[in-house]
């Protein structure tokens, strides 16, 4: 009789390990389902809370913001040609032209053109496919703390971010920092950047014509040489 209870509690301690392994097997999925549930949360308050912080910084004049872009250029050890430039320096014929090409309701608007809004989207539900309507602190929000390539989720975090940095920067510091931090080719950033690089001069020198080759650039820098229009 002892024999048989000594049997039956060694082949109970033998049990338990197997049931512990299998409680830590089980609990596997669902701990890495939190791991990358807290990594997302950790991305959405970073998406949300860095804007909020770092827009009010921009105010200050002596802040010469840079885009994700950059930063990337930076990163990856290719570096980036940019010369920072006021507004009152540049001139008017280009800040004029890339307006007009690019966001002809800048002054009327706050940060957010509804109307051509609302038309991608029945667009985009028609099956049409996603396209422009980005005013210009929509581009400038997503230069800044956005990525780029088309997706309807970035267009959508473009808005609620547009609309807060519009109702805290002043329009001209707002064009300001966009002609500063847009695109203009590969590793080249800036109004005064490209005016120099693609015509030899300042911004505030540019003919209505290098202006508005400049302007169409914005939209598919990589593509579009405005020295060199085809």
């Amino acid at each position: 009789m002892r024999l048989v209870q000594l049997e039956a509690a060694f082949l109970a301690q033998q049990a338990k390990p197997k049931t512990r392994k299998k409680t830590a097997a089980g609990q596997k999925p669902r701990s890495w389902a939190r791991r990358w549930l807290r990594r997302l949360l950790l991305v959405a308050a970073v998406i949300v809370f860095l804007p909020i912080a770092l827009t009010p910084i921009y105010l200050v004049p002596s802040v010469h913001p840079v885009s994700l872009l950059m930063v990337k250029d930076l990163v990856t050890l290719q570096g980036y040609r940019r010369d920072w430039v006021e507004f009152e320096d540049m001139g008017t014929v280009l800040p004029y032209s890339v307006v007009m090409s690019e966001d002809g309701q800048l002054c009327s608007h706050g940060g957010v053109d509804w109307a051509a809004l609302s038309s991608v989207v029945e667009d985009a539900l028609a099956g049409e496919g996603l396209r422009g309507a980005s005013t210009i602190p929509m581009q400038t929000v997503k230069n800044l703390f956005l990525w780029h390539g088309r997706s309807y989720l970035r267009k959508a975090l473009e808005v609620p971010l547009a609309l807060y940095f519009d109702a805290i920067v002043p329009k001209q510091r707002l064009l300001e920092i966009y002609l500063n931090i847009a695109e203009w080719g590969p590793n080249l950033y800036g109004a005064e950047a490209a005016a120099q690089h693609y015509f030899g001069r300042p911004a505030k020198s540019l003919t209505r014509r290098q202006a508005a080759l400049l302007a169409v650039t914005l939209p598919n820098p990589g593509a579009r040489n405005p020295a060199k229009p085809s």
